[in-house]
Order: C-alpha cells, then structure tokens, then sequence
C-alpha cells in the first residue's frame, strides 16, 4: 500500500466486533445526521476488524453491511472541500486528509479480509474473491477521486494500487465475474474490469480542469459505459493505439511511446463505447431529454452536449490537436482577482460613478470637507491607494500559447478558483489581460499550478448598469469590462459582467466617454464570479 494515510487526530480507541450481531447493532445506531461523528463511528469500527478481526465470512458480510452508511458520510463529509478556492484552508485540508484516509482504510480492510478467507476452490471462492477485489478497487478509486473533486496532486503510489488490485483480478481469473452492486441506483451488477476501467476512464477526461458538477457526470457516465471497453494485454510485435495502461507505472493511462516494454501493457478497446457515444449525441441532437437516455435528470441538453463533445477525444484515445502551439518559457507574470482589483488594474485608475449618477459617500463627504483648501479636493491621497487592497500575486510562466498561459506558484498568495476570473500581465507585456483559469490543481508541497486561458480581445475598463424597469428606481453603475472583436479567430465583440446579470435581451447601459445602451444576445461563457456575453447596440 501507497504511504498516503494521514492519521486521525480525533481518533478513538476501536470498536470491538467479535460477532456479526455486535458489527451490525454498531452500524444500526451510527448518528447519520451527524456526518462528523458518524465517520468517527465508522473508523472505530473499521480499526476494530482490523485491529481483532472476527470469522472471515463475518468479516465480509460486516463490511459489505457498512457500504452504504459509508459512503454517505463520505460524500456529506466532502461538501466541507469540494468547489472550494485553492489552497484550501486547514479545517477544509484536514477533512479532505480524514475522507482519503477512511477511504484506504476500507480498501484494507477488505484486502485484510482476503487474507483471513480459507483456500477452497470453487463458484464459491471465486465469487468472494472478485466481490474482495472489486472493492478494493472502489474505495482506492475513491480514494483517487476525492483528489480530483479537491484538485490535489496524486500522492505517489496511488495508481500502483489500483494496478495490483486489478492485475491480482487477472492473474486469479475473476476480473469479469458479475457481482451485485447496493450502490448502483438502477441495480445493475459489475465487475472488476468495469470498476477499473471507469477510474481510467474518469482520468482521461482530464478531472482537473472540469467543474465538480462535470466531474459527477464523467464518473457516473464512466461507471454506466465501463462494460463496453475491452481491456487486453498487449502483445508483442501489434500495433497499439496512442495510450496505453502500464500497470508497472505510478499513473492511469500513459502514451505508448513512453513505454518500452508490452509484459505489463493493456490496451483499451473502445469500439463500443465510441459508437455509444455518437447514438447519444445524436439523440441529444434529436431534443430527446437527457434523463431518457441514461445521462441524468440533473444537467440540460446542452450542458450534456458540450461535456460528450470534450470527452470523444479522450475516450477515442485521440490526441486532440492544439489550436495554438505552445512553447516553454520563463518569466513571471502578475495576476489580480476579483472585479475591483481588476477594474482598478485595468483601468489604471480606481472606479467612480460616472458624472450623471454620482452621490458622495459620507466618507467622500468628510475627505473633501477636510480638504476643501486643496486645489483639487476630490484627488485620492497616495497613502489611499495603497490601501486598496489591490495588490497582485507574482506567478512563474512555465509554458505558454497564443491564447494562454501554464503558471505556478508557491503557497503564499491568494486563493484561486477553478474557472475564475483573472487579470493577467504577462512578464513581456505592459498592459493587463482578462482570462480565467481552466485548469487547478494544488501540488503535494502546497503549491498551486494553474492553465490560464485569456478570453479574446483587448480588455477596456467600463461602467455599467442593467436599465431599470419603467418608474423603477435607476442603479448606480458597476464595473465591467467590454472586449473588442478578434476577427482573426471569430470572435465578436463582448461584454464581462458580475456573475447573475445574463438575461436574453436585458438592455445595459454602457458608459465610457458618454453613455450608450446594448442589448444582451447570447451566454458565450462563464464561471463563479463573471459572465461573457455578445450584445448589440440599440
């Protein structure tokens, strides 16, 4: 096993089992409204079996007894870390770090049961073998997914883990034997094949930069199609595809070029899942509801379009081609978040209401009644402005292309959001860009490295403010920011507004030199804290 469990410092002493009716008086009085405790609960339990472990069929039906309650208070311990800014802070760590740690301890109980069990043969021992093995794979691949949804780097070992639990699988010829699944909403059996190839499939959707929603539906999506993916070791002297599983190596998929020796190789045989992939996109096309079709009831048509259009590359093992080329480089590049310090940045100076609307605060007020025997009452002090709050962090460049950008930086810093919106200067630019971060992972040392993808057009600071309904009350202006076209790449004219402003149609007053209305057309993009949006002039 991977070094990667983190002891628990609220633990207790275990739980003794010595017989099946303890175990499930135990599991029956677990406080489920109660996530904190209940995981307390079950890590005594879980400590108790393998600290003095009863009969080993006892054992397994024990385990298999506490499944469900487990994983539920899991995923509710989970909503502490997951869609949370980077890096997270110690409370939100120190759970993440708990949840990974209940996860492996389940994986090792189970394997610890594998080893308790008598050495018949027979349907008998091959049916309990495969049930064991499979859920080790489950919750060392839980264990991988609580990284992805917290957006923490792997911890060495991990995937060597999960390769052992499969191979083992193989070598003892039960990697396709059905089991039953409690899990699985619909009742559907699996496999350990199933079991494994979804996490591989997961991986390859690239998890890092998907929101947490999109991560759910690849992992759901992976689970349902996993049984139509052949996994087949290689042989020497055949043609493979691009990527491959080593299953000698620390990662999930890995490009066959890297791999010098076929003993450990399996290919993945997606035929199946390629043609799956067209009839429902098809279907999709064709306004069938998603919720028909195997994909869920919790996510739009379009919102399921766009995610099966990302993941037909991956998962047809095609390398998907780069708009723009990117390059190493070096350097460092300035980078401020939020409205106000990229409103400020931007414009090079800080944000006033426009002439026609303003009103003084009072704390406007007091300054010019303080310093009305200046020449210019209403100009900012300098030692103001340094308390603005506006300051900026200083990334490292490690990559870079036409439209983005590959950064890192060390623990100090302010925290970043997956999908955020950023003002970015690069090291050998004068001005600031708009673009928003794609791609968030938090390295083992604490670090962060980030994709930056700029949105086109030269940004150009702005006042706006949505038109108030007849006989309504006016709004003060906000900040915004209004993009020119870039015909070179197709791209029209648009506006970033906060996040929640986007109505089909909304008119916006705009105000720059003097002011002007357009009216709001399309959504073209958005995350947490902004939206992109095309617009006409009226």
């Amino acid at each position: 096993m991977s070094a990667v469990l983190v002891p628990d410092a609220r633990s207790a002493s275990p739980l003794p089992v010595p017989d099946l009716p303890s175990g499930l008086r135990i599991l029956s009085r677990l406080p489920l409204a109660n996530p904190q405790e209940a995981d307390l609960e079950l890590n005594r339990f879980l400590d108790g079996l393998l600290q003095a472990p009863p009969d080993a069929e006892v054992y397994l039906d024990l385990l298999e007894q506490a499944r469900i309650p487990l994983c539920f208070v899991e995923e509710e311990r989970a909503r502490r870390y997951i869609n949370k800014p980077l890096p997270l802070a110690a409370p939100e760590a120190a759970v993440f770090d708990q949840v990974v740690a209940t996860w492996l301890k389940a994986a090792r109980a189970y394997a610890h049961c594998a080893r308790l069990g008598t050495t018949r043969d027979g349907v008998e021992h091959a049916q309990r073998t495969a049930l064991i093995l499979h859920r080790c794979i489950y919750y060392t691949g839980m264990a991988i997914v609580e990284h992805h949804r917290a957006r923490r780097q792997l911890p060495a070992g991990l995937w060597l883990d999960l390769h052992g639990y499969y191979a083992s699988a193989e070598e003892w010829g039960v990697a396709t034997l059905a089991l039953p699944d409690a899990l699985d909403a619909r009742g559907r059996g699996t496999h350990c094949a199933a079991a494994y190839v979804s996490l591989l499939l997961s991986d390859m959707a690239g998890p890092y930069g998907l929101t947490v929603h999109e991560q759910g539906l690849v992992r759901r999506w992976a689970s349902h199609w996993a049984p139509l993916v052949g996994l087949q070791p290689a042989m020497p002297g055949e043609a493979l595809p691009q990527f491959v599983v080593d299953l000698m190596q620390d990662a999930g998929l890995r490009a066959t070029a890297e791999c010098l020796q076929t003993e450990h190789l399996r290919r993945l045989e997606g035929e199946r899942l390629a043609q799956q992939l067209a009839q429902v996109r098809l279907q999709l096309q064709q306004r069938v509801p998603p919720g028909q079709i195997g994909l869920g009831e919790d996510s739009t048509a379009d919102q399921c379009q766009r995610l099966l259009e990302h993941l037909a590359r991956p998962w047809s093992q095609v390398r998907a081609p780069r708009r723009f080329r990117r390059h190493a480089t070096s350097g460092l590049a300035r980078v401020c978040t939020s409205f106000e310090a990229m409103h400020y940045r931007v414009a090079g100076t800080e944000f006033a209401q426009p002439e026609n609307v303003s009103m003084y605060s009072r704390q406007e007020f007091d300054r010019l009644f303080a310093f009305r025997h200046m020449v210019d009452p209403t100009q900012q002090l300098q030692v103001q402005q340094g308390q603005l709050g506006y300051d900026v962090d200083t990334w490292e460049v490690v990559n870079q292309s036409a439209n983005g950008f590959r950064l890192i930086r060390s623990v100090a810093g302010r925290k970043m959001e997956h999908g955020q919106l950023l003002a970015l200067c690069p090291g050998d630019g004068g001005g600031y860009l708009l673009a928003r971060a794609t791609w968030l992972m938090q390295e083992r040392g604490g670090g962060l490295v980030a994709g930056i993808a700029a949105l086109p057009g030269m940004p150009q600071a702005v006042a706006a403010r949505p038109l108030a309904q007849q006989g309504a009350h006016a709004e003060m202006y906000g900040r915004a920011f209004l993009l020119g076209a870039v015909p070179a790449v197709g791209s029209e004219p648009s506006l970033v507004v906060p996040q929640g402003w986007y109505r089909a149609g909304r008119i916006i007053e705009i105000h720059t030199d003097v002011a002007r209305q357009v009216r709001l057309l399309h959504m073209l993009e958005d995350g947490p804290d902004f939206e992109r949006v095309s617009f006409a002039p009226i």
